[in-house]
């Protein structure tokens, strides 16, 4: 699909996604047309009066008749202003309603999508679309009874100037054909010019994303600058893209309001001359150049929207995208409950899988752990370690083979069951800016105090915790980075244990606590660990003894097994593997996989 082909079916399905989130406001939209309507309708009269006091007042003199009509305006004006005031309520309610429904719909899609697609998303690309796109679809949707009733006002005041004059309202409307087609070769030009600025502004933020999130990397190697350069680049990126839209319109607009002008003219002269040859009294004139007075803004409005809807139905497209993103990893049709009585058992039954359509990871995988055992799955950087413990909770599914935990596929079971069956504690600990109990009852969010000091206590947390200056109320800054990497990761164990899951992962989870602390984590883990089925991925060889039986993985495939000390005295490659460090105690938890 050519690029064109594919921004004018982003730009469709953009307007399908608005309709789809303005629909469920349809009272609110029937409520503001009415009051648009009561408001043109009154927009209308108004001239009319006005008119009317002139030729059946002014001109012949009556005081009485210029009362009534003044009256009767009065009235009417204080009609409009209800209408006015209830019709741009509506217009408020419906844009920030959608805007609001439509962000959680994003962001609830954004949690169910799998791994995979998070993998390669970048962030600053996603905090665009749930902020700046979003915005940029509440500008066209705030204008939809408003726009509605202008259009109202267009024909009323059309039928309006019809019924005093064909020749003069075909005068006054000669313009609109002209204005229609630049109208139309407007909104085709500025289009893609507006779904790249969305882009570009997308790629803006993930530096800006980047640069925060990694700012102890920025600092740490002084590149300051060298982001500073790169947010140039982009900034100005967006500039150029802004300027090229501003310099569309600015083209455009002017035409919106100089058309009207030119219908005035028509009607000052035509009306003119019907005046003086005494075909046209001088309260119908004024009507006409009051109706094309009100028709200015109409237009203009018009035109600011043909202008806003080519960029809103850009951005509506760019989060259509992401809506439309199928999950790869959903619940079953039917799911099945894990046994109640089970004790953790696992089994990896040929299991093939690969993160790319390269060469899989893990072909042919078998394993079995039983309940209650606790496992140490090692091997180099790529051997597969860190997937084999990706596929138990479903973050990646299987290519072949199976997965069970109790006798059950895990494909078979809801993914909120399995994962809450399930226990992390990842190597990059990541703590969200709340509170230390709040971290902790991540998971069991309605836990006492106690059960959550008791988990604390299981991972060595409560000690400094104590030492804090509200203790279990203090509120850690965003990725817990007023705490050293070890407090983090007691806390993430702790987190981990709170949960009570029959099947316990620990993923390099020792790595960030001090050597001298270490003898205390791994005397808490043991105490976890117990009569709980669990996964070890480490390094360390003190905490792969405390595991019953160590697998070692090579390029996927299970090579040896036994205890550490089997294994010590067996295993050249499980020696080289402990002595020379080559599962790197600082890498990252990302899957092994070559990034596309």
């Amino acid at each position: 699909m050519s690029d064109q082909a594919r921004e004018a079916q982003l730009r469709r399905a953009g307007w399908r996604l608005m309709a789809s989130t303005v629909r469920p406001q349809r009272t609110w939209v029937i409520l503001g047309v009415g009051a648009g309507a009561v408001w043109t309708s009154a927009k209308i009269v108004i001239p009319a009066f006005a008119g009317a006091a002139i030729d059946d007042g002014i001109t012949p003199g009556d005081g009485g008749v210029i009362l009534k009509y003044v009256v009767l305006i009065l009235l009417v004006g204080l009609v409009q202003a209800g209408g006015t005031a209830l019709r741009r309520y509506s217009a408020f309610r419906i844009s920030y309603r959608a805007e609001t429904d439509l962000r959680q719909r994003l962001f609830a899609h954004l949690q169910r999508l799998h791994f995979a697609f998070h993998d390669q998303a970048q962030t600053g690309q996603l905090m665009a679309r749930a902020n700046s796109d979003i915005q940029q679809v509440n500008q066209v949707v705030i204008m939809l009874p408003l726009t509605i009733s202008n259009i109202i006002i267009l024909l009323g005041t059309v039928a309006v100037m019809m019924l005093k004059s064909v020749a003069l309202a075909l005068l006054a409307l000669g313009t609109l054909p002209l204005l229609g087609y630049f109208a139309t070769r407007f909104s085709h030009r500025i289009a893609p010019v507006s779904l790249a600025l969305q882009q570009e502004l997308g790629d803006l933020s993930g530096v800006v994303e980047e640069s925060v999130a990694g700012v102890r990397v920025v600092k740490g190697f002084g590149a300051e600058r060298r982001q500073e350069a790169r947010l140039t680049i982009e900034a100005d990126s967006v500039l150029d893209r802004a300027l090229v839209a501003a310099k569309m319109r600015s083209n455009f607009l002017p035409l919106v309001d100089f058309l009207p002008a030119i219908a005035l003219v028509a009607i000052l002269w035509y009306g003119g001359h019907l005046v003086l040859d005494n075909k046209l009294q001088i309260g119908d004139l004024l009507q006409f150049n009051a109706y094309i007075l009100m028709l200015i803004w109409p237009l203009r409005l018009t035109g600011m929207l043909v202008a806003q809807s080519a960029r809103s139905a850009a951005a509506a497209g760019r989060i259509f995208e992401i809506l439309e993103t199928d999950t790869a990893v959903v619940d079953p049709p039917h799911p099945k409950p894990l046994p109640p009585t089970g004790h953790g058992e696992l089994r990896f039954e040929s299991v093939r899988f690969g993160y790319s359509s390269g060469k899989p990871v893990l072909d042919g995988f078998d394993l079995t752990v039983q309940g209650g055992e606790a496992v140490a799955i090692v091997g180099s950087t790529g051997s597969g370690k860190t997937t084999v413990a990706r596929l138990l909770p479903r973050f990646y599914d299987v290519t072949d083979g199976r997965v069970l935990v109790d006798g059950v596929d895990v494909r078979e079971v809801a993914l909120h069951d399995l994962r809450r069956s399930i226990g992390i504690v990842f190597e990059d600990t990541f703590l969200f800016s709340d509170t230390v109990s709040a971290n902790i009852a991540f998971a069991v969010p309605d836990a006492p105090l106690e059960a959550v000091r008791a988990a604390a206590r299981l991972a060595g947390a409560d000690e400094f915790v104590v030492d804090l200056p509200d203790k279990y109320d203090t509120v850690i800054g965003e990725q817990g980075y007023s705490l050293s990497g070890g407090q983090r990761q007691r806390i993430a164990i702790a987190r981990a244990v709170l949960a009570d899951p029959r099947v316990l992962i620990l993923d390099d989870a020792t790595s960030s606590v001090d050597p001298t602390k270490e003898h205390e984590i791994r005397a808490a883990l043991q105490q976890v660990m117990q009569d709980r089925t669990t996964l070890i991925i480490a390094h360390r060889a003190a905490t792969i003894a405390l595991a019953d039986r160590v697998v070692l993985l090579d390029a996927g495939h299970i090579v040896a097994e036994g205890t550490h000390h089997e294994l010590l005295e067996n295993s050249e490659m499980y020696r080289q593997i402990l002595a020379q460090g080559t599962t790197d105690p600082g890498a990252s938890t990302e899957p092994e996989r070559t990034r596309p």
